[in-house]
């Protein structure tokens, strides 16, 4: 396990103290190793020790909550079930943390415009002749 505090490349820091490690028989490929080794990796990660700049932590705890869980097993060794494990998680609050570009206002097409005055025009049509219709009687 890391002894030391991870850093993603988003500027957020995982303090090691945060994160609990549980180890477990796993499935699929490894023959009769599986039966005895514990390469299966469960990460939980108490997110509300996490430590970044502005409200980066915020936004990250309304994305994914109080604590994250990763699960990694399909790799037959413990060591790479935990490295993808970590690589997982720091993907996850990197795409968490990120925030979405304010949407740019377009301008409506001329096709669009033109169809919009035409359907109003019509409906005006229609509503001018319900009245010539009560004159009459």
């Amino acid at each position: 396990m890391p002894a030391d505090d991870i850093v993603t490349p988003g500027g957020i820091s995982i303090p090691s103290s945060s994160m609990t490690w549980r180890f477990s028989h796993g499935t699929g490929p490894g023959g009769q190793g599986v039966n005895t080794s514990d390469s299966r990796v469960e990460l939980r990660v108490d997110l509300t020790a996490l430590d970044a700049g502005g409200d980066v932590v915020d936004r990250v705890r309304g994305v994914l909550g109080d604590s994250i869980r990763i699960v990694a097993a399909t790799e037959r060794s413990q060591l790479r079930n935990r490295e993808t494990a970590l690589r997982r998680l720091v993907q996850r609050l990197d795409v968490a943390a990120a925030v979405d570009p304010p949407r740019t206002p377009t301008r409506p097409t001329r096709a669009s415009v033109k169809a919009r005055l035409e359907s109003k025009r019509r409906q005006a049509q229609i509503k001018a002749r319900r009245h010539d219709l009560g004159d009459d009687a």
